[in-house]
């Protein structure tokens, strides 16, 4: 956890009142760090495995299966979701389903915290299991747009061997 991304993290929870999903949270450090700064967060995670370390290694946060597409919540349910690096392996044609969802489950207001690999244009990269994708800012900003989301707020950073991207979103309904 790059200390760039902490306190982006938690400046962005600062600001939400009610329930965080950190949707797609691995093992669930983030979902752990959120919990630690006070935040209602549930972990969720396509992978059993994962949710299981998670469990292990952070038991006071709750944890269960889940696919980005159907995070399994009602409608308007959460104030926030973290996506952190988590559709960095979906499939550039799928991700619009996944950004539905979001905004789905957000309250009216509620906000999403996206991480990414930023590139110019959407584009395959090996990673350690699977392809992911490098996305630039403007095309999962015009993504979320198309989903119900106004951008708020974008940052990137090269560091390491591949750019990092962030945006806030806040659910802002499709008629808006």
């Amino acid at each position: 956890m790059h200390e760039l991304d902490r306190k982006l993290v938690s400046q962005w929870a600062g600001e939400i009142t009610g329930r965080i999903i950190d949707a797609g949270c691995g093992p669930g450090q983030w979902a752990d760090f959120l919990s630690g700064q006070g935040c209602d967060v549930e972990g969720v995670d396509l992978v059993p495995h994962f949710v299981d370390i998670a469990r292990s290694l952070f038991p006071t946060v709750p944890y269960r299966v889940a696919e980005l597409k159907d995070l399994g919540v009602p409608d308007g349910s959460v104030a926030g979701i973290l996506s952190w690096y988590s559709i960095i392996h979906t499939h550039p044609d799928d991700v619009p389903r996944i950004l539905e969802e979001f905004a789905r489950c957000l309250c009216d207001g509620g906000t999403l915290l996206l991480g990414m690999f930023e590139g110019p244009r959407v584009e395959p990269f090996s990673h350690t299991v699977t392809t992911a994708y490098f996305w630039s800012i403007e095309e999962m900003s015009r993504r979320l747009v198309e989903s119900g989301f106004r951008v708020e707020a974008t940052e990137s950073r090269a560091d390491g061997k591949r750019p990092h991207a962030a945006i806030v979103a806040r659910h802002v309904g499709v008629d808006e």
